[in-house]
């Protein structure tokens, strides 16, 4: 089929979305896929406000949350190829307050926690691949009770306390999804003498093209702007206020960037093409291959996330009964996917309920994006599915 069709299916696809029953539908939302070669193909429907009128459009800023994962990934390579930083040193060698993180070893009777010291120290490596010990309050009964408790702010607060929660267990041990990408942009920061908003901005966003992009919303993102919405429990929507703090005391690498789908159908084309952008090379075309691959050991791989704080998210699989695992830094699927995504292809999603993968066999990588919470809202990633499923019918 032409480009042409597989839009019209697409299309078709965000209009019964944003077109269905209240309980069964979105506000608005933004797909879209592309080639090494290109083109960068997108499309949107519906509203980015319950609230307003104006229409979402394929340049919608959107709040990527955990989509801004690889990003800082990204320049964690990047700063592997220039010399700067071994992924096996310790990685308080780079950054000395991540080595006085220790690990939970319950709560005392008084409710406080208690903390030991770790055995082996936490690696740039182990944050990559979340395998360090932290956790999300939102998918852990012991982080989401250190929180309530008031013993760390919550992770939203982007405040630099928020992460020195303790880890869950010994570093190395096994995967557990957390603030892991967070202290990741911390030593970016550490070994470029640079906020890691400057940075990604010089050596990811401009040789990408990606001129929407970033922690801090310019004026014309902001009027771009979709509102993040709540599911109610009777499958209602309201507009919600969230916006990403803007003067924060850490650019959080793992949540805290604002982007477009073809912005970041840009950086998904750059793992298609061997680390190469429109503007300039990004990675080394070996550094891809590797960062491309399971990095877990055996018996290390990805499992259900739990959902602790139904306000946030639902419980959080994808491919369920299949094996996941872990790459630098997107989710592996170790075995063909219902949808048609090739084995080994890389992905994740973002909180608000975004959802991209990278499929470096068959050269296709492509984006599912609402505005949406909790995460893995039945209706926003069931329609990701089909819109996914669709792509590929349709090659």
């Amino acid at each position: 089929m032409t480009s042409g069709e597989i839009g019209e299916q697409y299309r078709a696809l965000l209009t019964a979305a944003v077109d269905g029953p209240g309980a069964r539908s979105v506000p608005g939302a933004v797909a879209g896929f592309t080639s090494a070669a290109g083109p960068l193909s997108a499309a949107a429907a519906g509203v980015r406000s319950i609230a307003g009128d104006a229409p979402m459009t394929p340049d919608t800023v959107l709040a990527l949350y955990s989509a801004s994962k690889p990003l800082t990934g990204t320049a964690v390579l990047q700063c592997v190829e220039d010399g700067l930083l071994d992924l096996d040193a310790p990685a308080a060698d780079y950054l000395p307050e991540i080595g006085e993180i220790g690990v939970l070893d319950g709560f005392g009777a008084d409710g406080a926690p208690r903390v030991r010291a770790v055995r082996n120290p936490i690696t740039t490596r182990m944050l990559l691949l979340h395998t360090a010990g932290f956790a999300y309050p939102f998918f852990s009964a012991d982080y989401h009770r250190l929180v309530d408790d008031g013993h760390y702010p919550d992770i939203v607060t982007a405040r630099r306390a928020a992460l020195n929660t303790p880890l869950l267990f010994e570093p190395g041990s096994r995967w557990n999804y957390g603030s892991n990408m967070d202290w990741a942009g911390l030593i970016v920061e550490a070994v470029r003498g640079a906020r890691l908003g400057e940075v990604l901005a010089e050596r990811v966003f401009s040789p990408l093209g990606m001129t929407s992009t970033g922690f801090v919303l310019t004026e014309s993102m902001e009027r771009r702007r979709a509102s993040v919405h709540l599911r109610r429990p009777d499958g209602s929507l309201k507009a919600t206020g969230i916006v990403m703090p803007q003067d924060a005391e850490v650019q959080m690498g793992g949540q805290g960037l604002y982007s477009t789908v073809p912005d970041y159908l840009r950086f998904l084309r750059m793992w298609l093409r061997d680390g190469a952008g429109d503007g300039g090379r990004v990675l080394r075309a070996e550094t891809v291959a590797w960062a491309a691959r399971n990095g877990l050991r055996d018996g290390q791989g990805v499992s259900m996330l739990h959902g602790v704080d139904p306000v946030v998210t639902h419980d959080a699989e994808f491919f369920p009964g299949q094996s996941k695992s872990w790459a630098y830094t997107f989710m592996v699927n170790d075995e063909p996917a219902p949808t048609g995504r090739s084995a080994g292809s890389l992905g994740w999603a973002g909180l608000a309920n975004l959802y991209f993968w990278i499929d470096r066999s068959a050269d296709l990588a492509g984006m599912w994006a609402t505005q949406v919470l909790p995460f893995a809202d039945p209706v926003s990633l069931g329609f990701a599915k089909d819109f996914e499923s669709a792509v590929y019918r349709s090659r």
